[in-house]
């Protein structure tokens, strides 16, 4: 019968020491598992407010976008010119014209856009004896050769350069035509005159500019040998730039 109670009380012990650890490992295990739970949801909210941290600063593009900012600053600057290839005056058979060079010359240290005045019926022979002959030819009757293309928005533009080779002294008169097409959009804007030779020099360019544009301010003008262009090009090159400079 001691016996008895004595199995029994010692059974009782045990079995209370069993039931304690197991309540021990339960709020271990659950103390473990909410940890784990609040170390995930730490992380996730982290996450969030760097994803939203990043999406609410805009881009560049976007500050861009939002302010109609242009990405590059526009240019207000344009080349015109007319050019010839063919056979030239000392220089012989060329296949890119002297003002063509020249106009390219001052587009790239400018910035600049260009267009080139290109005959809508191109009869100018390629031979240089017979070209002089339809060149004096136009100047005698006071021609107005028509020119193919649009030409650009010239209310973008506050600074026109405009180039060609000197026939008989003076502009070539598909460029009178140009002159006189755009002389209301050119008028008010500053015009720069430059010309390709072979001894005339600038020939007036300046001053028969300024009696068909009389509004526009009409600046020095820059007069180039044709040879130089074809042969020297980097005696051009430095003189458009001394030029350019001067002009400042």
């Amino acid at each position: 019968m001691r016996s008895m109670k004595r199995n029994t009380a010692v059974f009782l012990v045990v079995a209370m020491f069993f039931a304690l650890t197991g309540c021990g490992a339960s709020s271990g295990e659950a103390e473990k598992q909410e940890s784990v739970v609040t170390a995930e949801n730490t992380e996730t909210t982290g996450n969030e407010d760097v994803k939203n941290s990043v999406t609410e600063i805009p881009t560049q593009a976007q500050e861009r976008t939002e302010t109609n900012e242009p990405e590059t600053d526009s240019n207000d600057i344009l080349v015109v010119y007319f050019s010839r290839t063919g056979e030239q005056y000392t220089v012989g058979v060329i296949d890119k014209g002297n003002t063509a060079i020249v106009a390219e010359m001052i587009a790239e240290e400018t910035g600049a856009d260009t267009f080139e005045i290109l005959p809508q019926e191109d009869y100018y022979p390629y031979t240089y004896d017979a070209l002089t002959d339809v060149a004096k030819k136009e100047q005698n009757e006071n021609a107005r050769p028509a020119y193919q293309g649009t030409v650009p928005d010239l209310s973008a533009y506050s600074t026109v350069f405009i180039g060609a080779p000197v026939w008989w002294g003076d502009w070539p008169m598909i460029c009178y035509t140009f002159f006189e097409d755009n002389a209301d959009a050119l008028s008010g804007k500053t015009l720069i005159p430059f010309s390709t030779h072979e001894g005339s020099g600038l020939s007036g360019f300046d001053r028969k500019l300024s009696a068909v544009i009389s509004d526009a301010e009409v600046l020095d003008g820059l007069a180039i040998r044709g040879n130089d262009a074809q042969n020297d090009k980097d005696k051009v090159r430095e003189a458009v730039k001394d030029w350019l400079s001067d002009l400042k």
